[in-house]
C-alpha cells in the first residue's frame, strides 16, 4: 500500500512538470545545465562535505537550504532546540534554479525527514520570470520526492526587503504561483513570511533587515523562527 501511494505521488508531481514553460523541464543529473551549476557552486558543495566528513550527519533530519539568508541563519539549532537535526545548507548568491539542479548532493544524499527551502529572491534579480521560479520549485520537489517520497518540503515565501522593493510585485506573483502548488503537490507546505514583514503602508520592515537592506537582522530571523516553528516534524 505504502508503495503505490508514493508510485501515486510521484506521478502527480511528474504529470505537473509536463506543463512547466518550454527549458525549464526537469533535466537529469547527467545534462550539461546540471553539470554547469556543479561546477559553479564546487567550492560550496566541497565544504559541505569536509563538513559532512568531519561531523557525520544523521538521517531522518532537517534540511534548511537556499541561498545567503539560510547561509547567514547561523543560529537555527538554539532556535529550534525541540528539533535536534538540523543541517544549513544554505549559500550565498545561489538561486533556486541552482537548488533545483543541485538537489541531490545538497538533500538527498542526506536522507531529512523534512526540507525547508528558501529561495527564489535572486532568481527574480537575475530577469527570471515568477513562473520560471514556480517551476523550479516543482522541479526540486519532483527531485527530491522522486527519491525520498516520504519527505515533507516546505517553501519559505520570497521575502520583501528594501534594497528590492521594485520587485515586490514579481514576488508576490512567484508567491502565489508556489503556494498555490503547495496545494496540489502531496507533502509540500508554504510559509508565509511575506505578510507579516510588510508595515502598514504594504512597504518592507527595514527595521528587520541589517544595513545592506537584503539580508535579515536578528529581530527578522525571530520573525521567521515563529512563523516556522509549527511547521517542523518532531523526529520520528
Amino acid at each position: 500500500m505504502k508503495a503505490s501511494l508514493a508510485a501515486l505521488a510521484f506521478g502527480l508531481l511528474v504529470s505537473s512538470c509536463a506543463h512547466l514553460p518550454p527549458g525549464v523541464a526537469h533535466p537529469p543529473a547527467t545534462t550539461p545545465e546540471a553539470r554547469a551549476a556543479a561546477s559553479r557552486w564546487q567550492h560550496e558543495l566541497d565544504a559541505f562535505a569536509r563538513a559532512e566528513r568531519k561531523r557525520p550527519v544523521a538521517t531522518g533530519g532537517v534540511v534548511f537550504v537556499g541561498s545567503s539568508t539560510i547561509r547567514m541563519w547561523t543560529t537555527l539549532s538554539q532556535d529550534f532546540p525541540q528539533r535536534p537535526g538540523l543541517v544549513n545548507r544554505g549559500f550565498g548568491g545561489s538561486t533556486l534554479a541552482d537548488i533545483a539542479l543541485l538537489a541531490e548532493p545538497l538533500v538527498v544524499r542526506l536522507r531529512p525527514a523534512q526540507v525547508v527551502l528558501y529561495a527564489g529572491d535572486n532568481d527574480l534579480a537575475e530577469g527570471r520570470s515568477p513562473a520560471q521560479v514556480a517551476a523550479d520549485f516543482t522541479r526540486f520537489v519532483v527531485v527530491v520526492q522522486g527519491t525520498l517520497p516520504g519527505v515533507r518540503i516546505d517553501y519559505i515565501a520570497i521575502k520583501p526587503s528594501p534594497l528590492r522593493e521594485a520587485l515586490m510585485p514579481r514576488m508576490r506573483e512567484a508567491n502565489a504561483l508556489i503556494e498555490a502548488q503547495t496545494k496540489t503537490l502531496p507533502n509540500t507546505g508554504y510559509i508565509d513570511v511575506f505578510t507579516p514583514m510588510l508595515d502598514a503602508a504594504g512597504r518592507p520592515r527595514a527595521e528587520l533587515f541589517i544595513a545592506d537592506g537584503l539580508h535579515l537582522n536578528a529581530a527578522g530571523y525571530r520573525l521567521w523562527q515563529a512563523a516556522m516553528a509549527p511547521r517542523l516534524i518532531p523526529p520520528r
